[in-house]
């Protein structure tokens, strides 16, 4: 007896074992899809007959191995309903976390993630719809490697008037984030070493580090990064709009002081504009990049303005790297769905996009508000410093104290980031803190959240 394979309308295959007689190997084989969870809790079985004839085995053999597994409770037979997997079949046999599974914390102030619940479905299914029905049939082949052309022209057209970026679409290239931007850039393009700010996400710094890039901290003040202190780097990254995690801008005078640089040794400055969107108490700050779009390469993404989910990001590149990034990149679209480019070049062209991040604006807004309230009544001893704009803040602890407050979090089960845990390993202390995202939580979970962080600050 050979191996039979049957496949019966739920994508689902059989195989009878070739030893031990037709009903058998068909009762071991549905007790094991069962058993597995191949065959899920009321899924409906085919009729004996049709099950028997892809078989090609009796009528009767089928019919037997569904009796004796609804006498053993692995299936259920009803008049009207057909035979289904019984509801509690196999649930004596659990499925054990993996044992580098985490809880989910009770409170979620970690920094980086916008609110999930405002995610704009309707608007973001209205342009999906829309942008599907006016597709070309070559937006279902292949992916060109520069992004879909719909997506650069609505991306030229917003960064110009929102975020002051000079480029064309011929100069955007599409990715899939801020990650996968780097590791186009020092896959090929770039080499280091590379200065970076003193304080950033370890993160980046670990996939600079796998690309053998050596990353120069650039200290930090009230001004922001000390770029008069770049020295003999070629490349800069830096976040100009608001410094990560820190918060401040980098003032005006420093960036004319990093663009004379850059120009005076052919040097390069990386633009991560990663939540310039989001500013409240004064005039946006607009991008470096518009005072030189030779000298600077501006990086984005939806990660912050919609949600990481997305996996959609862009690079605005001075001309003669381009081809260079196209090259890195390869012949096809390999990152970013073709479809999702569609849906988000239309929720820029509709206006979507703008109202979306007016809205979030305000409620993020709000949320900053209640966090600052709450603290300066709360715990008084705590300065709050970067909320001029993003979506997170930094508390500044009492010297000495970042350890013990973050032990109590925990104990709490509050998820924060310490300070300290975004500092270059090479760069001195800015002290103790704490960096809250004050974004990360939905409403509901918001108030409880607050008062928990203030329980255990001192």
């Amino acid at each position: 007896m050979t191996d039979s394979w049957v496949n019966f309308g739920t994508d689902l295959h059989l195989e009878l074992a070739s030893a031990g007689g037709r009903r058998a190997a068909l009762t071991h084989a549905l007790r094991e899809a069962v058993r597995s969870r191949r065959l899920a809790a009321g899924t409906r079985l085919p009729p004996y007959r049709w099950l028997a004839a892809d078989l090609g085995i009796a009528r009767n053999t089928v019919a037997e191995a569904y009796a004796e597994l609804v006498a053993e409770g692995w299936l259920t037979a009803r008049q009207g309903s057909g035979t289904r997997v019984g509801e509690h079949a196999g649930a004596t046999e659990r499925v054990r976390p993996h044992r580098t599974e985490r809880a989910r914390p009770t409170h979620d102030l970690r920094q980086g993630q916008p609110d999930a619940a405002s995610f704009p479905r309707a608007a973001w299914l209205a342009s999906a719809r829309r942008a599907l029905n006016a597709a070309p049939n070559e937006a279902f082949g292949p992916g060109d490697p520069r992004g879909r052309v719909e997506l650069r022209l609505a991306l030229a057209e917003y960064l110009a008037r929102a975020r002051g970026v000079r480029t064309d679409p011929e100069r955007i290239v599409i990715c899939s984030g801020f990650a996968h931007a780097l590791r186009l850039l020092f896959g090929g393009v770039l080499r280091g070493p590379l200065a970076v700010e003193s304080y950033g996400l370890g993160f980046h710094r670990s996939l600079l580090s796998a690309a053998s890039v050596r990353t120069v901290p650039l200290p930090l003040d009230e001004h922001g990064a000390r770029v008069a202190e770049l020295g003999g780097a070629r490349a800069v990254l830096l976040t100009p709009a608001h410094q990560f995690p820190t918060g401040g801008p980098l003032h005006r005078e420093r960036r004319t002081q990093v663009l004379d640089w850059a120009r005076a040794r052919d040097g390069l400055v990386l633009e991560d504009d990663y939540d310039g969107e989001f500013r409240y108490d004064r005039q946006p700050v607009g991008a470096v990049q518009g005072l030189d779009p030779g000298r600077v390469l501006y990086l984005g993404s939806a990660s912050k303005s919609l949600s990481p989910a997305l996996r959609l990001g862009w690079m605005v590149l001075p001309h003669h790297l381009v081809d260079q990034v196209l090259a890195v990149k390869g012949e096809r679209e390999g990152w970013a769905s073709g479809l999702d480019q569609l849906t988000l070049a239309d929720f820029l062209a509709s206006g979507s996009y703008d109202r979306h991040v007016r809205r979030m604006r305000v409620h993020y807004r709000r949320r900053r508000d209640r966090l600052v309230a709450a603290l300066s009544e709360r715990a008084p001893s705590v300065r709050v410093t970067g909320i001029a704009a993003g979506l997170h803040a930094v508390l500044r602890l009492p010297p000495g104290t970042e350890p013990s407050v973050l032990k109590a979090a925990t104990w709490r089960g509050i998820a924060v980031d310490g300070l300290d845990s975004f500092r270059h390993p090479e760069a001195e202390s800015l002290g103790d803190g704490l960096v809250v995202g004050y974004s990360t939580p939905p409403d509901h979970a918001y108030g409880p959240a607050i008062d928990a962080l203030c329980e255990v600050l001192p």
